[in-house]
């Protein structure tokens, strides 16, 4: 079995091949866009988990460099081993867009794998990602509510570009992606990400106006080839209680869940939920040992999904107290750590957010190779969620791919005010550690980070804040409540988290995920508003702490003195075998860095070492003239004259001839290695060769014949 189905957007081919090369998958099919091509398989396993109480889904995104033509960098390891920081963020941008269309019911493990095949640096895979996922799944027998549509839009000179290739995406503000599903005859959203230079909340709206049209055609376009090759879906059976136990639990745990969410701290609330818990177990281990353990778990999340809809939706009763649109309470603190180079602390209610920042000099870049990215990285966030920051216990690893990207997300709401390399040439790391979690811990890391950043006295453009905004909604009625700052049963129980992050002027980074099928442009419009309000009540909470960025760099944070030479000098800078350059880092305490224009960034921990290595540089760079004179320093005795240290790295003859106004024999008797004397410079020949004469000696002009 082969077929092609082709669907021209965007000014290109989109080229799904559905082949029967990986058999063995439950879906399987081969997506092409320009020359870069994805293959994305979905599998579900035979049996459901009777061990598990959630559905057991994962998604992988697999680079490959032979895509691109290339082999892996470093010596020994030529293979691709963990994924890169944008393979995970690409699988969680898949896993966001497909997992709110399983039906709940579902408890048998799924595999999503992309592969990326070729790459023709135009063209992202990303996208192709989710349609190939979408596709597979699709075609496969695995219930699912799909087809899924997504769009990559951008902007150039006020006009929006469908899916904008890397050279276009160069000079775009906006960098959005977006992914919606049909449901009676609407486009809804389900799932945002996007970058952004400052953009107001009108632009995304309008960019969603755009991408409607073209998504609708993805969409049909799936639809047409499900016709062809679609199978059979599994009919999975959902498991539930007996009615009879349902009714007799509910009757035993009575108002408990009500009066367990709306404690005020999450601590006791947790420990009376836990309490439920056992209560319930306790009762099906009495009443009905043969009933699963995970049956009576799956009835009581219900239970309080219910409760927390219902008090919102009905009563607009949220678990805190709190109106729809009121944040928690908001509290900032700067420079709390000592010798740290800028640290910044935010908090909001029970969520709290310590971020550190580093200066480093321009050599300490992260280096990126990846299959689409080579190049450098000046400015890294890094985020950390301990399990102290919610009263667990669990073994300390490296980071997971929530860490990684919640860290690129706050990375990205931040970088459009980082200051230019020219105008700041620092390395940049901050690293927010998340001491206590009760919601939106990743834009909480933004409002501490640029907390820090201002401590610092990094010249930022402006301050950054982020929020998260929630949904309750009954699907079957359409009543729906947006809520401002979700926390604890809100973001566990709500079905939406909409992450906005930017400063005073406009939007920087959003990230969109969805319980539900899907939100309305209503919704969305109404989350972009609340979440604008909510930004800009933070950021007056936050310039009461510090208005501005400090005016001085902590004396802890080393400084970077930058000179620009002739780049023809960049050798006498190096030396031969590097031994000049060495030299003035060891003796001056110093980094130093070059570039190819000319551009030297000395880097140290004391401004006075880097003054010493930046004399020291422009001796050995100037540009020495006929006429000067100098006290050299004899370096070596020759038959014919001495070579003398003019400055460091520059060195001219002195020639016996010019060492007395008489005639000497032997040069040794007038000068010895390590002797301190007067030069003139007499001439500069084409090769650069310096000739000298001694000062104090200057022979007499001949008489003409």
């Amino acid at each position: 079995m082969e077929k092609k189905f082709e669907l021209k957007i965007g000014g290109r081919e989109l080229i799904a091949e559905i082949k029967d090369l990986a058999e063995q998958a439950s879906g399987s099919v081969f997506l092409r866009y320009g020359e870069t091509m994805v293959l994305s398989t979905a599998v579900m396993a035979d049996k459901e988990s009777e061990i598990i109480d959630f559905f057991p889904l994962t998604v992988e995104y697999e680079e490959r460099f032979y895509a691109a033509g290339k082999i892996r960098g470093p010596r020994y390891i030529k293979r691709e081993t963990r994924p890169s920081d944008e393979a995970i963020c690409n699988a969680r941008l898949i896993d966001r867009a497909i997992r709110p269309l399983f039906p709940q019911e579902l408890n048998r493990e799924v595999q999503i794998v992309t592969t990326v095949l070729a790459w023709d640096g135009e063209n992202d895979p990303d996208i192709l990602g989710i349609l190939g996922s979408s596709l597979a799944l699709l075609i496969s027998d695995i219930p699912w509510k799909g087809p899924v549509g997504a769009v990559r839009v951008g902007i150039i000179d006020d006009n929006f570009i469908l899916n904008p290739t890397y050279q276009e995406k160069t000079k775009s503000k906006m960098d959005l992606i977006f992914s919606a599903v049909e449901k009676n005859g609407e486009l809804l959203i389900n799932m945002l990400e996007g970058g952004f230079e400052e953009v107001e909340e009108e632009k995304i709206l309008s960019a969603f106006h755009f991408a409607k049209p073209y998504l609708k055609q993805i969409i049909d376009f799936q639809k047409e080839i499900v016709k062809n090759f679609g199978k059979q879906k599994i009919a999975i059976k959902e498991r539930l209680l007996d009615p009879k136990l349902e009714k007799e639990i509910r009757e035993l745990i009575g108002k408990k869940i009500e009066i367990a969410l709306y404690q005020s701290e999450k601590g006791e609330r947790k420990k009376r939920l836990e309490e439920i818990k056992e209560t319930v177990l306790n009762f099906l281990k009495e009443k009905a040992p043969e009933q699963s353990p995970l049956l009576g778990l799956k009835f009581l999340k219900n239970e309080i999904n219910r409760v927390v809809h219902e008090q919102i939706l009905i009563k607009d009763k949220r678990p805190d107290g709190r109106k729809l649109d009121e944040l928690r309470e908001i509290s900032c603190q700067v420079g709390i750590l000592p010798r740290t180079h800028g640290s910044g602390l935010f908090c909001r209610g029970q969520t709290k957010s310590l971020s550190i920042l580093t200066l480093g000099a321009p050599g300490d870049v992260q280096l990126l190779e990846g299959m689409e990215i080579v190049g450098k990285k000046r400015f890294m966030h890094h985020y950390n969620f301990p399990p102290y920051s919610v009263g667990e216990i669990r073994p300390l690893k490296g980071p997971g791919r929530r860490e990684i990207g919640h860290g690129v997300l706050a990375e990205r709401a931040l970088l459009p005010v980082i200051p230019s390399f020219d105008d700041f040439p620092y390395t940049i790391r901050i690293v927010s550690e998340i001491l206590s979690s009760n919601g939106s811990t990743s834009m909480a890391s933004v409002c501490s980070s640029s907390l820090a950043l201002m401590d610092a006295g990094v010249p930022i453009k402006k301050p950054v804040a982020g929020i998260a905004i929630g949904l309750m909604m009954d699907e079957k009625t359409g009543n729906y409540k947006v809520l401002t700052d979700i926390q604890g049963p809100e973001d566990q129980n709500g079905d939406m988290d909409f992450k906005i992050a930017g400063t005073r002027e406009g939007i920087t980074a959003i990230q969109l995920d969805v319980k539900i099928t899907g939100i309305s442009e209503e919704i969305l419009r109404e989350a972009l508003e609340r979440g604008k309000k909510a930004r800009l009540e933070i950021l007056a909470k936050m310039e009461e702490t510090i208005p501005r960025p400090r005016p001085n760099l902590s004396p802890f944070a080393p400084r970077i003195l930058t000179i620009q030479i002739n780049p023809d000098k960049i050798r006498d800078v190096i030396g031969p075998g590097g031994k000049t350059i060495n030299e003035i880092i060891g003796e001056c305490g110093v980094s130093i860095d070059l570039e190819e224009t000319g551009k030297i960034f000395i880097t140290a921990e004391k401004e006075e070492a880097a003054k010493k290595a930046v004399a020291w540089i422009k001796n050995i760079t100037r540009e020495i003239k006929i006429g000067e004179v100098f006290q050299g320093k004899v370096k070596r005795i020759l038959n014919f004259g001495a070579i003398i240290e003019l400055l460091p790295g520059q060195e001219g003859l002195l020639h016996i001839s010019r060492l007395a106004p008489y005639r000497i024999k032997r040069v040794e008797t007038i000068l010895k290695v390590g002797d301190v004397v007067p030069v003139r410079v007499v001439s500069i020949d084409e090769q650069g060769r310096i000739s000298l004469s001694l000062e104090k000696f200057r022979p007499k002009r001949r008489r003409p014949f």
